[in-house]
């Protein structure tokens, strides 16, 4: 009997273990733990010391809004004068340099033609024809008073004085676009050369010929610029035209240059470029005879001064496409730590340091990091970096 009852029970165990093994199957798989990310930062005493974090508040500053472009210094078109000959010639003689100041009127070239002297020539004759044919006129109109000439010679000799008197009036222009001397050609001096002159003061900028070079009408010999009233022209995109309106004023700075200089909107532009762009013409408010056209500059339009809540550029951090501080909360009572609650802010004006913020939700007397942020943002990220670990 017992060897049957022996035999019983071993025959039953492997059913038992399955049984066991089917309920075990059955059982629900136990759920991962989730790790929820945690807006609140701690620190012990000692990692608070060495993160030298400081505290401050939420201030109220004035900012101004801004447009920042970029553009360069130019020059009204009566500012710079680019110098040509009326008269195709050879350069005789010129003292033109670059970088050279010259005063208004001040000779900057001596030009050569032989057709110069054939104008001068032209021009004695008809003076010597209109003589003699005004004679012949006042001679026809007395004869036409006694009645012993015919009409037809009164008209032919009135019309013989104004063609010559037209001729003459004509060669006289001409003439006097190359500075001639009339008083001295109507003694019979005939000039050989004929000078060109600077209508303005300024600086020789460009020098485009040199001595016994054959020159043409259309040929810039010189460039002369009077820096002392340039202008700052801005570039600016057409989503940002809205917010400028003359006589806003503007924070520049020159290339290779830290020196802040202001000027004021003058003129805003009428026409939308190809590139969406529209020019704007500041005025400097200060002119500095130093600077020169061209100089490439980065400015900021100012739209207006307003107090908002505002915070140093170090307390904001970027993590995540998104803008946080961080908020001193009080310690706990389990043990001596300090902590830290992230908050995302949305941002605004940026100027001389200060940003302007804004809450999502009501923040009062809070203490915020103003620095240290930085440390505590990596304490985030390395704390992140551990949980998917």
């Amino acid at each position: 009997m017992r060897s049957i009852y022996k035999f019983l029970i071993l025959a039953s165990f492997p059913f038992y273990l399955a049984g066991c093994s089917r309920q075990s199957a059955e059982k629900e798989p136990e759920k991962e733990s989730v790790h929820e990310k945690s807006d609140i930062v701690t620190l012990t005493p000692e990692q608070q010391k060495l993160s030298e974090i400081t505290l401050g508040e939420i201030e109220l500053k004035e900012l101004s809004g801004t447009t920042k472009v970029n553009g360069m210094l130019d020059l009204p078109p009566q500012s710079l004068v680019s110098i040509s000959t009326p008269l195709e010639g050879i350069l005789k003689s010129t003292s033109m340099l670059q970088g050279k100041r010259v005063a208004k009127g001040a000779l900057v070239a001596v030009m050569q033609n032989p057709e110069f002297i054939q104008m001068q020539q032209d021009y004695l004759d008809y003076k010597s024809q209109l003589q003699f044919l005004k004679e012949e006129l006042d001679r026809q109109e007395e004869l036409a008073k006694e009645n012993v000439n015919s009409k037809k010679a009164l008209q032919k000799a009135r019309s013989e004085y104004q063609s010559v008197s037209a001729r003459l009036l004509g060669q006289r222009s001409k003439l006097s676009l190359m500075n001639i001397s009339f008083s001295a050609l109507e003694k019979g001096q005939i000039q050989k050369t004929f000078n060109l002159y600077t209508p303005i003061a300024g600086y020789v900028t460009q020098v485009n010929t040199n001595i016994g070079a054959f020159v043409s009408t259309t040929d810039v010999m010189f460039k002369i610029a009077d820096t002392e009233h340039l202008h700052a022209e801005l570039t600016v995109f057409e989503k940002d035209v809205p917010k400028l309106k003359l006589g806003q004023k503007v924070r520049f700075v020159l290339a290779n240059e830290e020196k802040e200089r202001m000027a004021t909107v003058y003129l805003i532009g009428r026409e939308i470029s190809k590139e969406r762009t529209v020019q704007i013409h500041c005025h400097l408010d200060q002119e500095d005879t130093q600077l020169l056209p061209g100089m490439y500059l980065k400015a900021y339009v100012e739209s207006g001064v307003s107090k908002v809540e505002a915070l140093p550029n170090a307390a904001i951090v970027e993590f995540e496409g998104k803008k946080f501080v961080f908020i001193e909360q009080p310690p706990s009572r389990s043990n001596e730590t300090y902590r830290y609650r992230m908050m995302e802010v949305k941002t605004g004006v940026a100027e001389n340091g200060y940003t302007q913020i804004s809450f999502a939700e009501q923040i009062d007397n809070a203490k915020v990091v103003v620095k240290g942020a930085y440390d505590l943002l990596s304490k985030v990220k390395n704390t992140e970096e551990e949980e998917e670990h």
